[in-house]
């Protein structure tokens, strides 16, 4: 065993310096090709709209007219319409699920600049809904691969890409360039610091969000007031005062996503983006705003239900809102500064060790008791090999892939029982009957879910006044593919 835990040790080092270099190499590709676009700038380089224009006293090019002419032709847009649409500043916030489907019937309407800010690289499972993104671009900056993308859909809008996560210190200045914000992310602390930045530089924003099956749609501080004129519309907080409970929030890594979902709400996003654009005014000295605005609501989808979608009114905007009430708290200051602490705000991003390191077993040293428990001659484990493995995935992912011999038991059934109920339901008779000796192993797909089952079941005494061992296996499924079985499905 020797031998093998000093091999895998070799092959992290290796896997970690490989890493680094490609992350350097990503930088510099990054540096090459921002001197790239400085070069073509300093040449005078034009767009397609820039040269028709000069040769023409048509506003649009020839070009353009047939490009946008099915567009211009619907009378809430008009030739008006798609004038304030090439003169719009748009940046979306995100580059993925939300942010691709937006972005590309943006550049296809013909918004004149769309800026893209994520620092995030393309991987193999956003494919299948981040319709912008390739197969050859995997590892490539999403906000490149997304750009490479709508040039080949409209050479004329000019395209800005932001290499980086959104900080507090740099939203304000990234956020003033444009008039318009679409927030296309998919965490709580990065939400209200969008929507505070917005309200603060007086942009409207359209926020939108999906999960599993669900999505939710919002335009939001339109029209765009300074805090305290309560004519103007909600911001995030106003909707959502308090972020939910962090242990509660489920990005689409765990809890899944259905492509359709989140591309209809992306769509949604550019549609009512358009709407907010050619409803009102927009140029270099003056924010988009709307002439007529509607009363805030609040659009929700679900593809499983019938009818699809429902929309209900939301409140205006609260007496009390830390920023876009009289009473703000929250100020471009106070974000720059970091005062404004939206990670603190939110919850701590990374779940907490609930157990203890007696708690718990490597993914290592499962597969030795495994294996030992199969090499028995007779076939018998001994007592001390015996034992019983729960896996507390929801059943859809158990079915996907699961360990040999383990029981099913998902989570949201373990906590959701009393703690004052001896035997609840969900408790198999093998736990009730094995023997006390008998240890039990739990395990989830990250190592955070088989914390709180444990946690749980210790609760119900089912770790008999701790006669019985009830451990997880640290780091779940992805630790026993990382370190026991590399052919492990990934999802």
């Amino acid at each position: 065993m020797g031998h093998l835990e000093d091999q895998c040790a070799s092959l992290q080092a290796r896997i970690a310096a490989t890493e680094v270099q490609l992350a350097d190499l990503k930088q510099e590709l990054a540096r090459a090709q921002e001197a790239v676009a400085n070069a073509q700038t300093q040449k005078g380089d034009h767009t397609p709209a820039q040269e028709s224009q000069g040769r023409s006293s048509w506003p649009l090019g020839p070009e353009e007219y047939k490009r946008y002419g099915r567009q211009m032709i619907v009378s809430q847009v008009g030739l008006p319409g798609q004038l304030k649409l090439q003169a719009a500043r748009v940046l979306l916030v995100g580059a993925g699920g939300l942010g691709c489907p937006a972005a590309q019937y943006l550049a296809g309407a013909g918004v004149g600049t769309l800026g893209l800010i994520d620092g995030d690289t393309v991987e193999v499972s956003n494919l299948h809904r981040q319709v912008l993104h390739r197969t050859r671009n995997v590892g490539k900056y999403k906000v490149d691969s997304a750009i490479e993308s709508l040039k080949e859909l409209n050479p004329h809008p000019t395209y800005i890409a932001h290499c980086t996560h959104l900080t507090p210190d740099e939203a304000p200045e990234i956020f003033a360039q444009y008039d318009l914000i679409l927030d296309c992310t998919d965490n709580p602390a990065t939400r209200y610091l969008i929507s505070d930045t917005a309200v603060l530089l007086g942009k409207p924003l359209v926020s939108a969000s999906a999960l599993r099956t669900e999505g939710q749609l919002m335009v939001l501080n339109n029209p765009p007031r300074p805090p305290g004129d309560k004519t103007g519309g909600p911001c995030y907080r106003c909707v959502f005062p308090k972020p939910p409970p962090a242990d509660s929030v489920v990005s689409c890594a765990d809890g899944g996503i259905l492509g359709p979902v989140v591309g209809t709400m992306g769509v949604l996003q550019a549609l009512e983006a358009i709407k907010v654009i050619t409803a009102g005014t927009s140029s270099a000295n003056q924010p988009v705003t709307s002439s007529t605005p509607e009363s805030p609501l609040l659009h929700m989808f679900s593809a499983y239900s019938n009818p699809l979608s429902r929309t209900i009114r939301i409140r205006s905007r609260r007496a009390n809102c830390a920023v876009c009430s009289a009473e703000a708290t929250v100020t471009l200051d106070t974000i720059t500064s970091g005062s404004t602490d939206y990670v603190f705000f939110c919850g701590s991003a990374n779940p907490p060790a609930l157990l203890g390191r007696d708690e718990r077993i490597s993914a290592l040293k499962y597969k030795e008791l495994v294996s030992r428990a199969e090499s028995s001659s007779d076939k018998s484990p001994s007592s001390k090999d015996r034992h019983m493995i729960i896996d507390v995935r929801d059943k859809t992912q158990f079915g996907i892939c699961n360990l040999e011999n383990s029981i099913n038991i998902p989570i949201t059934e373990i906590l959701a029982s009393d703690p004052s109920d001896a035997t609840p339901s969900w408790v198999p008779a093998q736990l009730v009957e094995a023997e006390l000796d008998e240890p039990v192993y739990v395990v989830c797909r990250l190592g955070n879910d088989s914390q709180l089952a444990v946690r749980r079941m210790k609760e119900l005494g089912l770790d008999r006044g701790g006669q019985r061992f009830i451990g997880d296996i640290q780091g779940g499924l992805r630790a026993w593919r990382e370190h026991v079985d590399p052919e492990w499905p990934e999802y």
